[in-house]
């Protein structure tokens, strides 16, 4: 923003300089014109009038210079912001990432908007008050110096109404962004959820729990607004009065020829224009908060620091030992897993088991790097996953979680997702998911909608699997894969997961199916840390 906040001060400049000048030629002509009748020709003011109307031209092509910039500036700010959090929140270890979901999603889709306000009029109008006023008082006292004194009795009331104002206005602000995080995070789990609520008939169970949401931020909502429209009125009433006062003297000594007309109406044209930028930064102030409120939030975010990714470490995946050295991950009920240590062969099915909660995906995440050890290493043919180059790693790796990710398009564009396959029939046989295709309308050219809508659970598997086992990569990470099928497909998946460690790949199976677990090469139990219970 640096560049567009020095063009919003040279701006303010030229305006402010605009607004001085037009004053002192407009004051000076209506005096002429009233004092000396032999002036009143348009001739005579030919050459002032000229100026007065290029003062104002220049000053309205200014502000619209300046607004111009503001819009620039301000979608530069967002589009940089929103991408700094979604590259933090998407790089924090999984669990913390959920926990930080609902707050990324009111940050980045509505929140950070607010900060258009804040760029495209208070910090204009802010550095317009920290311009005009100094240098139209000075004007002023240069014209008359008691108005000038009037000016800075009447002045500071303005910024000491605006701090208590907005001390409270920024309690509410939070509280608004707060309220609207709660209500877009139910209403986020409510649209995810309405095919199972309508399943089960409770579709209209959330209803009231989203009225009474929708209520506390409306409320929240009209508070901050009654505060600004207060504040606003206070305001203008400070501003009123002292150009009021401003007046009144200037009458007075007009009345009585202390001074001329021509300085009386250059101050009391000058005189609206000591407050008005003070009064364009309270009102502003306000529409700005949310957009405050938000950037807060959103560089309380971006500071997580979440695990480099940047490693400089490289490994062939392929023929590569992994090994798991007493390895311990803080979870939420303590370590799972809790010290586990075990060889993950290439050419071989290794199947882990244990309890729920024991820590099996867990495993599977750090081995992809997506969640550092707390204790314990993970170490790839002798190199340590965390110092691993996260995207050349990830590469060779095929990931198939308990539901797999599936985008809207087309059931081709899923497949080839992670990668174009090596042979996408052959695959689509092992998973069974040709007999799928055949059943769509459109077979892979069907249209999938939002977390794969247009398919069962166990098509959606079989499609995650088609991905996975027609991939080129040298290890497989899977996560209860045959968790959704029948039995006859599950056959036929788990003949190709052993077709696939056959030919050399390293291939790695969160399991709970005996079924799976008598395909196992080697089996490694996973178990949680036990606490006493007294």
């Amino acid at each position: 923003m640096r560049r567009y906040l020095v063009a919003t001060v040279g701006c303010g400049t030229l305006i402010a300089g605009c607004a001085i000048a037009g004053a002192v030629i407009l004051g000076r002509l209506v005096a002429g014109v009233i004092t000396d009748p032999a002036t009143r020709s348009l001739d005579h003011w030919r050459a002032e009038l000229a100026i007065l109307a290029g003062l104002w031209l220049f000053r309205a092509l200014i502000l619209f210079l300046q607004g111009r910039l503001g819009q620039r500036g301000a979608s530069a700010v967002i589009a940089d912001l929103s991408g700094q959090v979604l590259r933090t929140v998407t790089a924090l270890p999984p669990g913390v990432r959920d926990a930080q979901r609902d707050d990324a999603a009111t940050v980045i889709t509505s929140g950070l908007d607010g900060l258009r306000p804040y760029f495209t009029a208070y910090l204009p109008a802010l550095f317009l008050a920290a311009i005009l006023t100094p240098a139209t008082v000075v004007v002023i006292a240069f014209n008359d110096f008691q108005s000038a004194l009037i000016v800075l009795v009447a002045l500071p009331l303005i910024p000491v109404f605006m701090v208590l104002i907005g001390l409270a206005t920024a309690e509410r602000s939070a509280a608004a962004l707060a309220a609207m995080t709660t209500l877009q995070g139910r209403l986020l789990d409510l649209i995810a959820g309405i095919p199972t609520l309508r399943a089960l008939g409770r579709a209209d169970g959330p209803a009231q729990r989203i009225a009474t949401l929708s209520a506390a931020h409306r409320r929240s909502a009209m508070a901050t607004l009654r505060i600004a429209f207060l504040s606003a009125l206070v305001l203008e009433l400070i501003a009123t009065l002292g150009v009021a006062l401003v007046a009144v003297s200037i009458g007075l000594r007009l009345v009585y020829g202390e001074m001329s007309l021509a300085a009386g109406l250059t101050v009391l044209l000058l005189a609206p224009d000591v407050f008005w930028p003070l009064r364009r930064v309270g009102v502003e102030f306000h529409a700005a908060q949310n957009g405050k409120a938000a950037s807060d939030k959103a560089f309380a975010l971006i500071e997580q620091n979440p695990a480099p990714l940047d490693g400089i470490g490289t490994v062939d995946a392929a023929g590569a030992e992994i090994v798991l050295d007493a390895l311990s991950i803080a979870g939420r009920d303590g370590m799972s897993p809790h010290r586990l240590s075990g060889r993950i062969l290439p050419g071989s099915v290794t199947v882990l088991t244990g309890a729920n909660g024991a820590g099996k995906t867990t495993t599977l995440l750090s081995i992809a790097g997506l969640v550092s050890p707390t204790h314990g290493r993970i170490t790839v043919d002798g190199v340590d996953v965390d110092d691993l180059n996260r995207p050349a790693w990830w590469r060779q790796l095929a990931w198939l979680a308990q539901r797999p990710v599936i985008i809207p398009g087309t059931v081709a564009e899923n497949l080839a997702l992670f990668g174009v396959l090596t042979d996408a029939q052959a695959a689509c046989d092992a998973a069974g998911f040709t007999e799928v295709l055949t059943g769509l309308p459109a077979g892979a050219d069907t249209v999938l909608g939002r977390g794969g809508v247009g398919l069962s659970l166990g098509q959606r598997q079989r499609l995650g699997l088609a991905r996975v086992l027609g991939s080129r990569a040298p290890v497989l990470l899977l996560d209860e894969p045959t968790s959704h099928l029948d039995e006859a497909t599950e056959a036929t998946v788990l003949q190709a997961i052993r077709d696939r460690a056959a030919a050399g790949s390293t291939v790695v199976v969160v399991a709970h199916r005996d079924s799976v677990v008598q395909i196992a090469d080697h089996v490694i139990a996973v178990e949680a840390e036990q606490h006493a219970h007294v």
